[in-house]
């Protein structure tokens, strides 16, 4: 937020100081700031959620708290609210939010006192602290202001105002075009209101008179993502696209960058990266071409490529990754690099030739991507404090393990980023590399140069390594150079693809790796999925009933408070936004390895891990249920 939304003692010129310091009036909140007529407390809907609204069976919804009081009432036909007076300039934003009732005046004062020592505003200290949200920061910026408020969840904003200015100049002005007033003004949705230099900007951008409003960070964000031009670059393409395909494959080798299919696929490939994208699928369906994309682990259709325009596509992708566009009866794969909006981006693709035509999976990977440190994976206390202790010791091997996409790979790295330090050497092997982290050598499979996990791992032990990271254990090669590995004097970090921790042991017992190894030199195993969290805007309580936890396999003996998901313009309507992870984590306790090397299966495993505590998955998924994180039935998908 910039320097100019201050506290009570730390605005900037401009907006005025009152005698003594600006604080709230004796008495709190102000007379006359009752709640809005015609409903409840904060404009919601009489008696909360209405029975019978479509939800699960056995669950029962709960009426949201009541807001604040003396909110501005909102507009529930257009999603925008009027400001309460005309401007605010005698008051600082923490004034207003006090007056508006979402914060208590002795917080928002303690928040002024923490933010004179540590250089922050007052707002910021009070977002970081969860005392108050995005959204409330933008209504209260609003009424600073004598601005409207808008909230996009409402608003329907029109796509070709926000395509006026290009996405990476919203992106920077934080603000982007929403529409036109009843004076053919253009509404402009902006966090910081008072950026006067991006108001200049956007004007000689567009050519249109502006008229600014206020909407909270995560609103514009969304919209920004959506501000896509894929329809409009496939209508280009085939509006551009000559009647013959032949030569519209020879012409793209040979186009400028402007050309309509490269500005197709471009556009396609970036519209992903914004989106959070994990894998971008082609799929034709005889006629035209299918794409979707794979968000937080589902697939949702993004747009349709003209039956004209698909062999032009696929040809396209083929020359990006190198792959022989002649070649149509043989799956393929290569790789590309690209830079999308400033980001590395590493794109694996595979091409899948099926009844219908020949189809396109494209895996995307952005190496620049923030690492998630331990404390943000989502173990709990206790799991976090075994797999810790695990993984810095000085000999052993820690499996992780999961299906694919289950986010083993970032719990790796999380863990070498912990213990990475000048006096280790890590060394990692891995297809591909994920993460380029600093400090550590990673090498990358190359089978087209004969190095594979095998061969890596027997290189990598004469280099004098303190820590092993093996990306996977895919054959029975490598898990016994891994193994020894361990046994030697070194710790040994990797993944197997296994549906729960104990069949980790099992599976390295049908990888022909002797028991008594095993039990040696395994320390702990951490199984894990990735569950999609509940949008933190439109997620609704409910209460779960013991008999719908019966049936979805978990053992309860009282109703649970937990929330389901709604749906808004944050969250594209999935009623969810990111991912957390669920953990199992099993220590390798002298009981389990007398069953390692008696060779017991898996399920005596885990009844003996469970005696000495060992928290199944399913019940740490029930556990952020419980906290709100995540919907039971998302837990139910998962596990």
């Amino acid at each position: 937020m910039s320097s100019g939304f201050g506290g009570f003692g730390g605005g900037s010129g401009g907006f005025g100081r009152r005698p003594g310091g600006g604080g709230p009036p004796a008495g709190g909140l102000p007379p006359g700031g009752g709640p809005p007529a015609g409903g409840p407390p904060g404009g919601g809907p009489p008696g909360g959620v209405p029975p019978g609204g479509g939800g699960p069976p056995n669950l029962h919804a709960v009426p949201p708290p009541s807001a604040a009081a003396t909110a501005p009432a909102l507009d529930h036909d257009t999603g925008l609210t009027p400001p309460r007076r005309p401007s605010a300039r005698g008051r600082f934003i923490s004034d207003v939010i006090v007056e508006l009732g979402f914060v208590p005046a002795d917080r928002v004062q303690a928040a002024v006192e923490e933010a004179r020592t540590s250089g922050r505003t007052a707002e910021q200290v009070l977002l970081e602290n969860g005392a108050l949200s995005s959204d409330q920061l933008a209504r209260a910026t609003a009424e600073r202001f004598g601005l409207h408020h808008v909230d996009l969840n409402i608003y329907k904003a029109d796509l070709g105002a926000a395509n006026l200015i290009p996405s990476q100049a919203a992106r920077r002005f934080t603000a982007v075009p929403v529409g036109f007033d009843e004076d053919k003004k253009l509404l402009v949705a902006m966090v910081d209101p008072s950026n006067v230099l991006a108001l200049d900007d956007m004007k000689l951008l567009t050519g249109q008179e502006l008229r600014p409003v206020v909407a909270s960070p995560d609103d514009i964000a969304a919209l920004i993502s959506r501000m896509s031009r894929l329809d409009d670059a496939v209508a280009e393409a085939v509006q551009e696209e000559d009647d013959d395909l032949d030569a519209a494959v020879t012409d793209i080798r040979e186009s400028a960058e402007d050309a309509p299919i490269i500005k197709l696929v471009n556009s396609i490939i970036a519209q992903g990266v914004e989106e959070g994208a994990s894998d971008l699928h082609f799929e034709p369906d005889g006629r035209d071409m299918r794409v979707r994309f794979r968000i937080d682990g589902v697939l949702s259709e993004s747009t349709t490529i003209p039956r004209r325009m698909v062999a032009g596509t696929v040809s396209r992708i083929k020359i990006m990754a190198d792959l022989d566009i002649s070649e149509r009866r043989l799956p393929q794969d290569g790789r590309v690099g690209l830079k999308v909006e400033g980001h590395a981006v590493d794109i694996r693709i595979v091409t899948m030739p099926g009844v219908h035509g020949e189809g396109v999976v494209m895996r995307l990977l952005d190496k620049d991507q923030a690492l998630v440190s331990l404390d943000k994976l989502g173990m709990a206390p206790e799991q976090h404090g075994l797999f810790d202790k695990a993984f810095r010791q000085a000999y052993g091997a820690v499996l992780v393990t999961g299906p694919t996409g289950s986010g083993k790979s970032t719990t790796l790295y999380a863990a070498l980023n912990a213990i990475n330090s000048v006096d280790k050497n890590i060394i990692t092997i891995e297809d591909p590399v994920e993460y380029q982290l600093p400090g550590i050598n990673q090498l990358q499979v190359n089978h087209k140069a004969g190095l594979t996990f095998a061969q890596g791992l027997r290189s990598m032990l004469r280099a004098d390594p303190d820590v092993i990271m093996v990306g996977e254990i895919r054959d029975g090669e490598t898990a016994r150079i891994a193994i020894e590995s361990a046994l030697t004097g070194h710790l040994v970090l990797s993944t197997l693809h296994t549906n729960d921790a104990a069949s980790a042991i099992t599976r390295l017992t049908e990888m022909g790796i002797e028991p008594f190894l095993t039990s040696s030199a395994v320390d702990c195993v951490v199984a894990q999925r990735l569950a999609r969290k509940l949008c933190s805007t439109c997620k609704r309580r409910t209460m779960l009933s013991v008999e719908a936890l019966r049936e979805a396999g978990f053992h309860a003996a009282y109703d649970v408070e937990a929330y389901e998901p709604a749906g808004c313009g944050r969250c594209g309507g999935t009623g969810y936004k990111g991912r957390i992870g669920l953990y199992e984590v099993m220590i390798n306790s002298d009981e389990i390895r007398a069953l390692t090397i008696a060779r017991a299966s898996s399920d005596e495993i885990v009844a003996v891990a469970k005696e000495q505590g060992m928290r199944p998955l399913r019940d740490d998924g029930l556990d952020k249920v419980r906290q709100g994180l995540t919907s039971i039935a998302e837990v139910t998908r998962v596990s």
